[in-house]
């Protein structure tokens, strides 16, 4: 008997796997998705709250008011921010909009999961580009570009790795594109890079960049599912067609602005994120562990080997500690470990060091 058949590339598909969320024990750290470790700002959650009482009504159409309160925040223009279900929502609107049968969509090798997903998902045929020693390479992405090519997209910083490249190397990039390719910065990192705009000039500058952003990192609602996006407002206007009306809801909105103005909160957050990711990779490497030097808020360890990396990740969970294997990555012999407050880094220090001293679980 016929059946309903997908659409080519749907079941080429992995399913996304998150960081795990449980380990054995009563005392469990999770340092598997990169969570904001001090929670979300107190004036989010009591926003959160109070604007619960009008969830029987639906929010705004387009979410402006978070938009004006990003503009203003960061000088940009209201009407070329778009909303998303987390950034990962205007992903798949990027690809849906841009991409298709017969398309290619570039990312890079320790690249984000979703944009092949993404690529896959709109028909397109996703291209995997090598990177120098887990650093985005600006001249492997220009020599993969084709007459085929629709969207290169770069995270920058990137995860797993945590590595970044310059805005010199990012601009040289947007420059060298073919005007029909769109550059996608995912820059669901940047805030915990000084002095960097994740990439918004060249995309208020440029037709073919759109620079994407969350709240689900520093700000710490990524149980509420909020990004945005900014680029011209030809590329906002073609992806406002595709994105759902009232796709953020009335609590995310309200918290979202709550979290932004929050200064004293996210000082704090970038603080000891600094302070303690420095403290974290030097104790491991004190051990024998090394990782590059991070510009986010994780670390990527890397291991002898993949056996040595499965081994510490058991180890770990056995002391109710959940890091990241990394090996659907290309990345077998590492580890992606979240920064957390300091007791949560000094223990998972300790327990490494355990580990690499004979424990085993």
């Amino acid at each position: 008997m016929n059946k309903p058949v997908p659409q080519p590339g749907i079941m080429e598909i992995d399913l996304y796997v998150g960081g795990a969320s449980g380990a054995p024990g009563s005392n469990v750290v999770k340092l598997s998705s990169n969570e904001n470790p001090f929670g979300p700002s107190e004036a989010a959650v009591k926003a959160a709250g109070v604007a619960a009482h009008q969830m029987h009504r639906y929010p705004e159409i387009d979410g402006y008011s978070l938009r004006a309160a990003l503009a203003d925040k960061y000088g940009l223009e209201a009407d070329n921010i778009i909303l998303g279900v987390g950034s990962d929502e205007i992903l798949q609107m990027i690809c849906n909009a841009y991409a298709g049968p017969g398309d290619e969509v570039i990312y890079t090798q320790h690249g984000f999961a979703m944009y092949r997903i993404c690529a896959l998902g709109a028909g397109a045929t996703p291209v995997e580009v090598p990177e120098c020693d887990r650093v985005t390479d600006v001249d492997a992405i220009l020599a993969a570009v084709t007459d085929a090519t629709r969207i290169v997209f770069i995270a920058n910083p990137n995860n797993p790795t945590s590595t970044m490249i310059g805005l010199a190397e990012v601009t040289r990039l947007a420059d060298a594109l073919p005007s029909h390719v769109m550059l996608v910065l995912d820059g669901a990192y940047a805030e915990f890079v000084e002095e960097y705009d994740g990439g918004a000039e060249l995309a208020r500058t440029r037709p073919n960049v759109i620079m994407t952003r969350t709240f689900s990192k520093l700000y710490g609602l990524g149980g509420l599912r909020v990004g945005w996006g900014y680029a011209q407002r030809d590329v906002i206007d073609v992806l406002n067609r595709l994105r759902a009306p009232f796709n953020i809801s009335t609590i995310a909105l309200e918290a979202a602005k709550a979290a932004l103005a929050d200064t004293a909160h996210i000082d704090k957050s970038l603080a000891e994120n600094a302070r303690l990711r420095v403290w974290l990779s030097e104790a491991l490497a004190a051990i024998g562990v090394q990782s590059d030097a991070s510009m986010t808020n994780f670390i990527l360890a890397r291991f002898h080997d993949q056996e040595e990396a499965d081994a510490c990740n058991d180890y770990l969970k056995s002391q109710g500690l959940i890091v990241r294997s990394v090996a659907s990555y290309n990345l077998p012999h590492c580890l992606r470990i979240t920064v957390g407050d300091e007791p949560s880094c000094r223990r998972v220090a300790h327990a490494i060091g355990a580990f690499k001293a004979g424990a085993r679980a």
